[in-house]
């Protein structure tokens, strides 16, 4: 198949060459449906186009980019509009052509496949991921030196290749972690100050459920294991061992099998949602997600693990004060963990496409730090969402702004592991079941069980899915 397509995309610019420069102009779709839903991963895995090109550029394109034009391929189809605002106002400003083609939801892969055969391919592209950098290398400029990367404030959300070479830019971001009501954290006696790890948030915590009956709140929400609250647990509060043994190990891209080596730690941080806090353990397997946002929002408890996503519903559908409630990092008792940031993390990766005309890749370059520096363009994109650059605004999300600060002070930011799970909804069940029978009864027996649901599940359902 390879092999047709690389015949295919010859022909194509043989084609073009003898129509003497004609352009072929790509299609796109439109924008119509929402973002996916923060709960889940997703894949983006698709085939690069086979070329007989030498490969990618080795560093990045140079000269004059006033002969050059921009093509961004966009996978965000809500952030559609505000792009091609911010497109206009390039081209008004520079005079350079900046093209934006949103690709309908869910179908970025198969855009991308065929607008990268075509004459003139898009410039900039989303690679988002290990198997789709795989794919897609030999079409990612390294970008490693150019100005647009000393924007950044933080590099843990690009793509790198096996020789460490930058390819993909993470440009946006969410986060998820502990938020807290500092209003009832300061009304137990207690304050952010004191919690730098998990040995002082066990401490504060303990200290909260043991007055709990005269304080009249408790210290974490609900720890439901429903459906619409499980994802927390076996998709985002796993992150915490994943991260860290992929970090340990180096592994950026789907393990066949992993070692649990900080499955203690999980177990640790889960024992201090269930133990300190209201609900009946035994009732975990039906409390719900909309149940623990309620606990908090009414000022039942202090701590509740959720994103970034949440702050509308708390300032807005609530009514808490924004100044009463921010967002800490998951501590699990990881040595070095009192420089951990956020759980932060993306497939929102841009990459520049190496075999476009040299004018066409400076042209995209400069236009990236345009939008990284200037105050149009930092305006438009922390209105999509979170964004990692030097000069971006302050974010009107308070969880958002927490998030920033603590990157903003070196801290790393612990990024998304969980996107790795092999047949991701078969193997969070397998644990979530796990971690029901265990939450009602916290044996070293039952304990083994989730080790189990984690270790030798993702070993099978890796096989599952590779065969």
């Amino acid at each position: 198949m390879k092999k047709i397509l690389a015949m295919t995309l010859a022909l194509v610019m043989i084609l073009a060459l003898a129509a003497c420069g004609g352009s072929q102009s790509a299609s796109g779709s439109g924008s119509s449906a929402p973002a996916g839903s923060s709960n889940s991963s997703s894949s983006n895995t698709s085939s690069a186009p086979a070329s007989s090109d030498s490969g990618s550029s080795a560093a990045p394109a140079s000269g004059d980019s006033s002969t050059g034009k921009v093509y961004w391929l966009n996978m965000k189809p809500e952030a559609d509009e505000a792009l091609q605002a911010l497109a206009k106002t390039y081209t008004e400003e520079t005079g350079v052509p900046v093209k934006i083609v949103t690709a309908a939801s869910g179908s970025y892969d198969t855009t991308l496949n065929a607008e990268m055969a075509k004459s003139e391919a898009p410039t900039l592209i989303n690679v988002g991921n290990g198997a789709s950098l795989r794919d897609w290398e030999d079409y990612c400029l390294t970008l490693d030196g150019t100005a647009v990367m000393d924007e950044l404030t933080t590099t843990d959300f690009n793509l790198k290749n096996e020789a460490g070479e930058t390819k993909s830019l993470g440009w946006i971001y969410e986060s998820f972690g502990i938020i807290v009501n500092k209003a009832l954290l300061a009304e137990a006696g207690h304050s952010l100050d004191e919690i730098t790890d998990f040995a002082s948030l066990k401490a504060v915590c303990e200290d909260i459920h043991a007055r709990a009956g005269e304080l009249g709140f408790d210290a974490f929400t609900s720890a439901g294991l429903d459906g619409s609250s499980s994802w927390r647990f076996s998709g985002h509060l796993s992150n915490m061992p994943l991260f860290y043994e992929f970090r340990d190990d180096g592994i950026t891209d789907t393990p066949a099998t992993i070692t649990g080596k900080y499955l203690d730690n999980y177990r640790n941080i889960w024992d201090l949602y269930i133990d300190n806090a209201s609900a009946v353990k035994s009732s975990l397997s039906t409390a719900t997600g909309d149940q623990a946002e309620a606990e908090f929002g009414e000022g039942k408890a202090v701590f509740y693990q959720n994103g970034t996503w949440e702050w509308d519903a708390m300032t807005n559908t609530f009514g808490l004060n924004p100044d009463d409630i921010t967002m800490i990092p998951i501590y699990c008792g990881v040595a070095g963990e009192e420089k951990a940031g956020l759980c932060s993390g993306t497939e929102n990766c841009l990459a520049v496409n190496s075999h476009a005309p040299e004018a066409d890749q400076q042209a995209t370059l400069d236009f990236l730090y345009w939008c990284v520096t200037s105050d149009a363009g930092l305006a438009t994109l922390s209105s999509i969402g979170d964004i990692p650059f030097k000069k971006a605004p302050a974010s009107e999300n308070g969880f958002s702004a927490a998030g920033a600060d603590l990157l903003s002070k070196g801290n790393y930011a612990v990024t998304w592991a969980f996107n790795y799970t092999p047949n991701v909804d078969s193997w969070r069940a397998t644990v979530v079941t796990a971690l029901t029978a265990y939450s009602a009864d916290q044996s070293d027996a039952n304990w083994e069980q989730v080790v189990s649901a984690f270790v030798d599940g993702w070993a099978y359902e890796y096989n599952v899915v590779n065969g």
